[in-house]
């Protein structure tokens, strides 16, 4: 991720241990996709068997990893944080330069 935004220049990381509450939206991301893959698992293979689900779930967490460290970020950014908005004048500004 860019330190600063490539078109306006807004510095990203409002304060320093700014992006650590994208933890809890990357957690919050991690359990939907656990309990929407068990429930799958649990519906279509009607398995009793734990290591089926660990296996699956284990790799879902691992193949999910890189979207959510992205895409809680994101979200982070653009709808959970009052301070950060977008201001035309900066567009403005960097198409003169």
């Amino acid at each position: 991720m860019h330190e600063r935004c490539p078109h306006c220049g807004l510095k990203f990381e409002v304060e320093p241990g700014y992006f650590y509450a994208a933890m809890y939206v990357s957690y919050a991301f991690s359990v939907a996709e656990v309990v929407a893959l068990g429930l799958a698992t649990a519906m279509l293979t009607k398995s009793e068997s734990p290591w089926l689900y660990v296996s699956v779930l284990f790799g879902a967490i691992l193949i999910f990893a890189p979207f959510n460290l992205r895409y809680s970020r994101l979200v982070l950014l653009h709808y959970l944080s009052p301070k950060i908005v977008y201001n035309p004048a900066y567009e403005i500004a960097s198409e003169q330069k």
